[in-house]
């Protein structure tokens, strides 16, 4: 245990990893020694980035908090804070259940977190206070001071928080509020300080992408945004997570077409196929819009990559509303997807209005279903790549191999391509890979 050392242990999803990163900085500027994900916890403080998004989510946040109050208890650590989503949502409860934790904080509140750890830990006086309650002003103000001890050549961008959607199942509003866009100058911004410092690929995140722009200029402005984040020298890769397919921008379809650097890679999660249970998870679209939308990103941007999400067991699903999500998975031949079981929310308008009706095995064996379906086809996609060359990032080396991603791949949820060690790489630059072999989860290749 070092004393002093503070380690922000990030749970969920990457949207949890920026504000892990954002409160990182804040520690760093108040002369702290400040970590976030290390391989192994070593700081005397511990602040644990909870998620609460689903049963799953919930629970592992749960048990990591329990184990490090553990550690606390056995005096391997010496303070416990928690914070984000489910710190957001079960405030009261927390409290009571797991007393040990010196301090519960909601999703938004880092610079209190930051006032109570810095009067334990103490700090240099070095550095202005910036950020405030609600974690708004990163960018050009606090994008690059502070940085991180350790510089990737990705990073993360949020673009906005919260979502003025109102999905049947998704708890997520009740924790991060209303959609608020960040202004296009302070994004850009922060993609210029971070290319100053060697970053070259950008994950552009929001709760609904798609959205971006209504609150604060009248209108969409996400392909704007992109388009002149495609122009600025030095940024080598941008790729799209979290759309939502309902008033799609399709303009954002010329942009990536049209701009080399903007991955025709897509994140759209479509939930499901159905009319009928799209109206139930008022989703506001349709089976035939969403088709309509999935033929022109194909036809508009050749050769782009889409990844989804669908739900099965949603309250009322039969048998033929769960067959059209295996037919429409059939058709769409979506190159990533992934798929979860309905879990019911509390507070959630599904929670409030339907019977969670579907048994749980029933749930499973529908999920295994369409899984299968989907691997049969990530399997195909796969080995189509055998034979061609590809640009590829270099991510890190693992045993005798280097690790890298393709356009089509983004950072630790897609698959990697596999070069040997023997090639003598560079992590964090680009390489023409031929591919010479597939499996259903990775690449493998050498240098053309």
């Amino acid at each position: 245990m070092k004393k002093n050392r503070i380690d922000i242990v990030t749970l969920g999803c990457s949207k949890n990893l920026v504000d892990s990163e954002t409160l990182q900085r804040m520690f760093l500027k108040e002369g702290m020694d400040c970590y976030v994900d290390a391989e192994q916890t070593e700081g005397s403080t511990v602040v644990i980035n909870t998620c609460g998004f689903i049963g799953d989510a919930k629970e592992e946040s749960i048990n990591t908090i329990l184990q490090y109050a553990e550690a606390k208890q056995q005096g391997e650590i010496e303070r416990l804070y928690v914070m984000g989503c489910l710190s957001e949502r079960y405030l009261s409860d927390l409290q009571k259940e797991i007393p040990e934790v010196d301090k519960y904080y909601g999703k938004f509140d880092w610079a209190g977190l930051v006032e109570e750890v810095k009067g334990v830990e103490g700090g240099s006086k070095k550095g202005s206070k910036k950020g405030s309650k609600n974690g708004s002003g990163r960018g050009s103000e606090n994008g690059s001071e502070g940085e991180s001890r350790k510089k990737p050549h990705y990073k993360y961008i949020k673009i906005s928080e919260g979502c003025d959607r109102h999905c049947a199942y998704c708890a997520i509003p009740l924790m991060t509020g209303r959609h608020k866009s960040r202004s296009i100058e302070d994004i850009l911004n922060e993609i210029r300080a971070y290319v100053k410092e060697g970053v070259k690929e950008f994950q552009i995140i929001a709760q609904e992408l798609t959205f971006y722009g209504v609150d604060l200029y009248g209108k969409r402005m996400l392909p704007e945004l992109i388009e002149q984040m495609a122009d600025i020298e030095g940024v080598e890769w941008i790729r799209l997570h979290y759309a939502y397919p309902n008033d799609f921008p399709m303009d954002l379809m010329r942009v990536m077409r049209e701009k080399p650097n903007v991955c025709k890679y897509l994140d759209i999660a479509l939930q499901h196929i159905s009319t009928s249970v799209l109206d139930r998870m008022k989703r506001n679209t349709t089976k035939e819009e969403v088709m309509q939308l999935v033929e022109r990103l194909r036809k508009e941007v050749p050769g782009i990559t889409l990844r989804t999400t669908l739900m099965v067991g949603f309250p009322g699903e039969t048998e033929e509303e769960f067959q059209e999500l295996v037919d429409f998975t059939k058709w769409a031949r979506f190159e990533r997807m992934g798929a979860f079981a309905y879990s019911e929310e509390d507070g959630t308008y599904s929670a409030q209005h339907y019977k969670d009706d579907v048994p749980e095995d029933v749930k499973q064996m529908r999920l295994d279903k369409l899984m299968r379906v989907q691997q049969r086809i990530s399997a195909e996609i796969m080995e189509q790549h055998i034979g061609k060359t590809c640009k590829t990032i270099i991510d890190r080396t693992e045993g005798d191999w280097y690790i890298g991603r393709t356009e089509a791949s983004s950072p630790e949820i897609d698959p990697e391509v596999l070069i040997p060690l023997s090639e003598n790489l560079q992590v964090g630059e680009f390489y023409n890979i031929h591919i010479t072999d597939a499996t259903e989860f990775d690449l493998y290749g050498e240098v053309e």
